[in-house]
């Protein structure tokens, strides 16, 4: 019955197609500039600290609007001084409809694809990418389509997917011609992520929900020597890691050395309540849908694996391990990589507990964390165009620039 409601709404879309075409004779203001996150279902990632420098730094010439399918983020917002509407409502579909510029970090649709025509499209994505992603995934069905019915299926899909992009945004000018084939598009703006600021500069004051202030307070709550933050990427074979842990052990080890183990999951794993299991006074298991930049901050070290958000811990300049104890399937069945995994990884690299335990312990190695901090300056200068002022404040000229104001 699921199915069938999901494919009568996924193909009740094409009635929308006229309400497309109808938006691009809407005249767009050039102040109005929509933000959205995630589908239009959470306040994260580089939306939501854009929109924050906007409306601290530029709420005089510009009005900075979150349009979300959520009521319980335009709420929050509303309660903060913020101006946010429901992206269903009269006042969210007007602004929809007037707004010259759309930033998102999925697609249009976060914020609203059938009323977008006529609006600049800003793609400011979700990551740097190590994985292939969009065009460049070969396993991606969606854009690579196996047989003639996924073909014709994921047609709508690709319209809403790909068409709206008119700019899209990345970190370094290393990155651009990787973005250019992943989006099909040659108009990349190497110019720095919005959600970077809340990492390397004080100057944007972060507005923190609920749930947000309850594991903050949980952290700082808590005496411990030292923080890990465990952030691993989704894929099918991540059901391995409780075959290559011993959690009695991991636990006992915490408990030891007085560490605190924070695990923040991909929003689509299927092992939240797996994790919340195990929870403990030494391990605390972050919601999956909260925005991860709130936390990484509090990390004295990070445990990955193929998840691109090691990038932005570099500039923190702390260590790195990759746990990558499904890497072999991971390749086969998941996604191919831009760059040789093991020289833009600089940390231990490990599979099993054992390993990563002895990895913990190399860290208190002074020569050791020396050689990997070398190697990961040298990637961050790689990753991230320089350091100078806000990378939100670049993004605002630049905008400006494209629409001429």
């Amino acid at each position: 019955m699921k199915n069938i409601i999901n494919n009568i709404k996924y193909w009740s879309q094409v009635f929308l197609l006229p309400i497309y075409g109808l938006s691009f004779l809407i005249p767009r203001k050039k102040d109005i500039w929509l933000l959205g996150s995630t589908f239009g279902r959470r306040f994260a990632d580089n939306p939501r600290y854009f929109y924050l420098y906007l409306n601290q730094f530029q709420n005089e010439n510009v009005k900075a609007i979150w349009i979300s399918k959520n009521k319980k983020v335009i709420n929050f917002l509303n309660e903060n001084g913020y101006e946010a509407y429901y992206a269903r409502n009269i006042k969210g579909i007007w602004y929809c409809l007037r707004a010259k510029v759309y930033l998102y970090d999925n697609y249009s649709k976060d914020i609203s694809f059938w009323l977008s025509g006529g609006a600049i499209k800003i793609n400011m994505w979700h990551g740097i990418p190590l994985k292939k992603i969009q065009m460049d995934n070969v396993h991606d069905k969606v854009r690579h389509p196996d047989n003639v019915w996924n073909k014709f299926k994921y047609r709508l899909r690709r319209l809403s997917d790909e068409k709206p992009s008119d700019y899209v945004l990345t970190t370094s000018e290393e990155l651009r011609n990787i973005f250019a084939s992943a989006f099909r598009t040659n108009h990349v703006l190497p110019i720095g992520y919005p959600r970077n600021d809340i990492i390397n500069s004080n100057q944007i004051e972060n507005i923190l929900d609920f749930d947000e202030k309850k594991y903050l307070n949980t952290i700082e709550s808590r005496s411990f020597s030292k923080t890990l933050l465990y952030m691993p990427t989704f894929r099918d074979s991540e059901i391995k890691f409780f075959d290559k842990m011993d959690m009695i052990d991991l636990k006992e080890y915490l408990k030891l050395e007085n560490v605190l183990l924070l695990i923040k999951l991909h929003p689509k794993s299927k092992l939240e309540k797996e994790f919340i299991n195990l929870e403990c006074k030494n391990i605390c298991v972050i919601e999956s849908s909260l925005d991860p930049y709130v936390f990484l901050p509090y990390a004295d070290v990070l445990i990955t694996d193929y998840s691109s958000i090691y990038f932005d811990y570099l500039l923190l300049n702390r260590p790195l391990i990759f746990f990558n104890y499904d890497m072999k399937e991971y390749l086969s069945n998941s996604r191919e990589m831009y760059f040789n995994y093991n020289e833009v990884t600089p940390g231990k690299k490990v599979s099993n507990w054992l390993e990563l335990k002895q990895a913990l312990e190399n860290i208190k190695n002074e020569s050791e964390c020396n050689k990997e901090q070398g190697e990961r300056n040298l990637l961050k200068k790689k990753m991230f165009i320089e350091e100078d002022g806000l990378w939100s404040e670049k993004l605002y000229g630049e905008i400006c620039k494209i629409i001429r104001i």
